[in-house]
């Protein structure tokens, strides 16, 4: 993995694969679209990392990994200190997993087959490659569990949704939002379930999460959290956020602190 730097770094080449490797990358640290041509695993030991390509934008706290398959252009940004971990698929290995990126949880047999692949170098022939096989096994038992953030192509919809992302906090309707589009709400409604497979809160209320996580991991208080993004209170704030990550935000931040150096 490339040496992390406080600036955004340079596009790393296309198509090439990436070693396994490991570490300490700061927060808002970001790598600009590229591709492999093997598959890659992103897992976050300690923060949080979001993996964006043209079907959307996948986030992944420390309890979930990022997989993302051969051939798929993508970037990655990372929030809060993050623990980076990344480890190469090779392209015969891939067809046994999902064809699309996704997001799943990490066992714990996972995450220390995840850390001793990116921590150690191979001593004994074949070692590596036997490992992997558990990180495959693992994963293809494992239910995808993605944070994801689905973008739409539709100009309307595409125009609404900008107004959000530009503010996850912003309280705006969807009948508010479509008049700014152009667009009926009813319109607006119908192409959220088209084109986003969900509902008009539920990508809002992801979209939030996302927001959420990224403050979070930079050290925000949780009341404070809720506010920025939008929720009135924070009892509906840990609602939401423990039904979409799994966990209370509290529990979430006090992980995080526990993993790092």
């Amino acid at each position: 993995m490339p040496e992390a730097r406080q600036s955004t770094a340079p596009s790393p080449p296309s198509q090439s694969a990436s070693p396994n490797g490991a570490a300490w990358i700061p927060h808002g640290f970001q790598f600009h679209p590229h591709s492999h041509t093997d598959g890659q695993l992103v897992y976050a030991a300690a923060g949080a990392v979001a993996t964006t390509t043209e079907r959307g934008t996948w986030v992944a706290p420390a309890h979930r990994v990022t997989w993302t398959p051969p051939g798929f252009v993508h970037s990655h940004r990372f929030y809060g200190s993050t623990d980076a971990r990344l480890v190469t698929v090779p392209a015969d290995l891939c067809d046994e997993l999902v064809a699309r990126p996704s997001v799943f949880a990490v066992s714990p047999l996972l995450r220390e087959a995840l850390l001793a692949l990116s921590d150690r170098a191979e001593t004994r022939p074949g070692a590596e490659r036997r490992l992997l096989a558990v990180v495959i096994d693992e994963l293809a038992e494992t239910p995808e569990q993605s944070l994801h953030l689905p973008e739409p192509r539709d100009d309307r919809l595409r125009a609404a949704t900008d107004l959000l992302h530009a503010a996850p906090g912003r309280s705006a309707t969807l009948a508010d939002l479509a008049r700014a589009a152009g667009a009926s709400e009813r319109t607006l409604s119908r192409l959220c379930h088209s084109e986003l497979g969900m509902s008009f809160h539920r990508w809002r209320t992801t979209l939030r999460i996302h927001h959420a996580l990224a403050q979070l991991s930079n050290g925000r208080s949780v009341t404070d959290t809720a506010m920025e993004c939008g929720w009135s209170n924070p009892s509906s704030f840990i609602e939401a956020f423990s039904e979409l990550v799994g966990q209370t935000p509290g529990r979430y931040q006090a992980e995080l602190r526990n993993r790092r150096p």
